[in-house]
């Protein structure tokens, strides 16, 4: 055997212990956020902030893991940091089997995310950033050992890591989730902790025996010295792709699913950056990604404002935008990497700048932005990464801003002319090309991403908003529209896109529930049957919205709401613009704050004769309160003959089956509708939509049996979901079936 095949032979052994590692580690490391995300959404629903704040406080755990890692190489001997190292991991791993502490109690809704930071840095913060410090801390060991044997630089055991991040990810949503209970996952991941500290042991071992140097060089130091604009310039090319990827999970997950399966695409495109650039050599040139994303950044914020486009090309056109603006910044990151003798500390002002992007879109964007501004603004400004090509442009540059400055002005003069959808693929055509021209400039780039932006919300979805407001739990848009057959102007409330209630503003219209709550609907004849069987009802309804449900209270009734978003109760239950609390209900209307799930369950059993769940119209469900476990809580609260109203429209998750599944198994008797308006009637007026009423028994439900409207609900293959168990990827399958079913029809 050759010396050089010997050698290779020898250090292969290694690297490939190392590697695993690096991977298990990483596997570890993001394995538990989508977990961590199940685990709280119990107490603060499915708003995309709780995935937002959690990021916003991983991101903090791995500087804080790498902040150890760049500290422990004080210590010059490996034999050392070894002993400390274990004997940190084993101090961590008292926190586990992993669980959501009780330690600071209930959340409250005026500062959820301070009491998320605290149960996530209670929970799970020890055994997170220990994890987190196992990449730059093998490297750090490599380059002492083995990178002089290799040749090779050690930032390719970045790419196992994030490697073994990818698959982690990948497998939550497709094997996790759909196969196993939530109990299981905690216990199966504790279980890998304590695998994973053994391997790390094992490498330990290994690399003292080979002879690990005990000390790094004073020369290499002095040669590998960084300045303080290295530094920045580290900070700032890895906030900018941080804050997108918060960006583009805030802008798309309030139209899908608050739900794990979404939220790791983001995470899981950021995560792929760093396997194509941390590497010898680059998997794409970047010149070819200069290219791509000159065009992808120009239409992905040309279709911003069109809020009502096609919802998967939506997804498609941002995500596409933010892996290729995330691999643009990731790749200017990788060429100013410094020599490995400064590679922990490169790491940890890379962790900084992944911490203050994230920081800044989960708290400072939702205190000044009364919108999420904040993503198409980081979006315009991570141009400025791009070549900037010198203080002079070309003469064509020159030409093509001042021709697309003209095509803005023109858009705005011309989209009632040439219509609208002509207008906006004309802007497209011209702005890539302007784009594309200008892409070595990066100051000219955003002059034309400016001049783009203008003329799209010209010809923009035009919706008359009146006003923005934004809390945690999301962004609410007023907006009034004219409709004919309700008086003239009504007012509408929306969450993202979704509406959540409208309100005519006519005298004789007021008062009349609209949209999901018409009198014609199932909702309210619902109403109207318990009204005519009872004197008096005690009425409980989840989710506020416009507070339409009032307007159905009779002097002799007694209505509660349970909203989690104190926003919301302001717009509808206060001083707002929506008057149906205010002036329509003719009894008393009160209003409990807080998740559903917890503030119900403190009411005494047996106490409604009408309960109305409405939590999962809007896209972003709350699946813990569709679980067997909260349908028998809600049974709880119901009188002997007492009635509970599930409204299931979703536009994106095929519930349905889900609902009866999971009422049949907490042992109740079902019907379900699915309602389409007359013809002719307006959509305010009355809407689609699927109801389900759940009884104590059938004779609860005997005065709709007759109606053949309804039917009687039936188990089929679906499986319930559980507090330990839920599917929402099957759900979306499921909806994606049923419409490519309808439309081959």
């Amino acid at each position: 055997m050759t010396a050089p095949a010997a050698h290779a032979r020898s250090t292969a052994g290694p690297m490939a212990m190392l590697a695993a590692t690096v991977f298990t580690s990483a596997g570890l490391v993001f394995l538990v956020q989508p977990m961590a995300g199940r685990l709280v959404l119990p107490s603060l629903g499915g708003s995309p902030s709780v995935w937002n704040t959690s990021m916003a406080f991983f991101q903090a755990a791995l500087l804080a893991g790498y902040a150890y890692a760049h500290l422990l190489q004080r210590l010059r001997s490996i034999r050392v940091q070894m002993v400390v190292h274990l004997g940190l991991l084993l101090l961590a791993a008292l926190v586990l089997p992993l669980h959501v502490t009780g330690l600071l109690g209930p959340p409250s809704s005026g500062q959820p995310a301070f009491w998320l930071l605290g149960v996530l840095t209670l929970s799970l913060g020890a055994p997170f950033a220990m994890l987190s410090s196992t990449a730059p801390l093998i490297q750090a060991w490599y380059a002492r050992s083995l990178a002089h044997e290799t040749g090779r630089e050690p930032y390719g055991l970045y790419a196992a890591s994030n490697l073994g991040s990818l698959l982690a990810l990948a497998a939550y949503p497709l094997l996790v989730e759909p196969n196993s209970t939530l109990n299981s996952q905690t216990l199966g991941w504790s279980v890998g902790y304590g695998l994973f500290v053994l391997l790390i042991a094992a490498s330990g071992v290994m690399l003292i025996r080979r002879g690990v140097a005990a000390t790094a060089t004073e020369a290499g130091e002095a040669a590998a010295s960084v300045t303080w604009r290295d530094r920045l310039s580290w900070l700032a090319l890895a906030a900018i792709p941080s804050s997108l990827m918060l960006g583009v999970t805030a802008h798309i997950a309030t139209d899908v699913a608050s739900a794990p399966f979404l939220w790791v695409a983001p995470l899981a495109l950021y995560l792929v950056t760093f396997i194509l650039v941390f590497r010898d050599t680059p998997a794409i040139p970047p010149r070819s990604v200069l290219l791509v994303q000159a065009f992808a950044i120009v239409f992905c914020i040309a279709l911003t404002p069109f809020r009502t486009a096609n919802l998967l090309a939506q997804i498609a056109i941002h995500l596409s935008a933010f892996f290729l603006t995330a691999l643009v910044c990731h790749q200017a990151l990788y060429a100013r990497r410094p020599p490995p003798a400064r590679l922990t500390e490169f790491y940890m002002w890379m962790s900084l700048g992944g911490v203050v992007g994230g920081a800044f879109n989960a708290f400072v964007a939702p205190a000044i932005f009364p919108d999420v501004w904040e993503y198409p603004l980081v979006l315009a400004l991570a141009v400025l990464a791009r070549p900037w090509g010198g203080d002079r442009a070309p003469a064509t540059a020159w030409i093509y801003c001042v021709a697309g400055i003209v095509f803005a002005v023109a858009s705005v003069v011309a989209r009632d002319v040439s219509g609208p959808d002509f207008v906006y693929a004309a802007l497209l055509i011209a702005g890539g090309a302007c784009a594309i021209v200008v892409r070595d400039r990066a100051w000219m780039m955003l002059a034309v991403l400016a001049v783009v932006s203008i003329a799209a919300a010209a010809l923009g979805d035009r919706t008359d908003v009146q006003r923005t407001s934004r809390s945690f739990f999301g962004v609410l848009r007023e907006s009034r529209t004219d409709d004919p057959s309700l008086g003239g102007e009504v007012r509408m409330l929306a969450h993202g896109t979704t509406l959540h209630g409208a309100q005519p503003q006519a005298e004789e219209w007021k008062c009349r529930p609209t949209v999901y709550y018409a009198p014609g609907g199932p909702i309210g004849r619902t109403f109207r049957t318990e009204q005519a069987r009872k004197p008096g009802l005690r009425i409980g309804a989840v989710g506020l919205g416009t507070g339409a449900v009032a307007a159905y209270v009779r002097p002799t009734d007694r209505l509660t709401f349970f909203e989690i978003d104190p926003l919301v109760v302001k717009i509808a239950a206060g001083d707002g613009p929506f008057t149906f609390v205010r002036d329509c209900a003719k009894g008393p209307v009160d209003v409990v704050i807080g998740d559903a799930r917890l503030t119900l369950a403190q009411q005494p059993d047996q106490t409604f004769d009408l309960l109305l769940i409405d939590a999962f119209s809007s896209d972003a469900i709350p699946t813990h309160l569709m679980t067997v476990e909260a349908l028998r809580g809600y049974l709880a609260k119901l009188k002997p003959d007492g009635v509970l109203i599930l409204h299931l429209s979703n536009r994106n998750l095929e519930l349905r089956d889900i609902a009866q599944a999971v009422a049949l198994e907490a042992g109740g008797a079902a019907l379900i509708q699915r309602h389409h308006p007359p013809e002719g009637v307006s959509v305010l007026w009355e809407s689609d939509e699927d109801v389900m009423i759940v009884g104590h028994s059938m004779q609860a439900l005997a005065p709709y049996a007759a109606d053949p409207s309804w039917r009687v609900a039936r188990r089929g293959e679906t499986r319930p979901w559980t507090d330990d168990y839920t599917n929402v990827f099957g759900a979306l399958a499921r909806q994606m079936r049923e419409r490519w079913a309808t439309v081959s029809q």
